[in-house]
């Protein structure tokens, strides 16, 4: 579990989370980054260093060029932690859901 502290903290901004939406479509450089916000590029490349360092994305090198990119096991990783829990919920709506169903059932008959 310790090992999604970082993911989960690089994720609690939202403009780290905007970013990795973003390379969710292809990889980009910071430059093609930074163009939606309404900050500097040297503060974008700090975002980048934090998911970087969470492990989230990764650094291609080309040319003079350092495109970034999603690491999609890592965040299949995060996708598979909170699935858990998206399950027991589901479950507990599912159940929530039969024992309405039955209330409502219970009130036509008595009506």
């Amino acid at each position: 579990m310790p090992q999604l502290d970082p993911a989960f903290a690089a994720l609690s901004d939202p403009t780290r989370r905007a970013i990795l939406a973003r390379l969710a479509e292809g990889e980009a450089t910071v430059q093609e980054l930074a163009r939606p916000f309404a900050i500097s590029q040297p503060a974008v490349s700090r975002h980048l260093k934090v998911l970087e360092e969470a492990g989230l994305i990764e650094t291609r090198i080309e040319g003079t060029s350092r495109p970034r990119r999603l690491k999609p096991e890592r965040v299949e990783e995060l996708w598979d932690w909170l699935g858990r829990f998206r399950a027991i919920w589901e479950e507990r709506y599912r159940r929530l859901d039969v024992l309405l169903e039955e209330m409502g059932r219970e009130d036509s008959a008595e009506k």
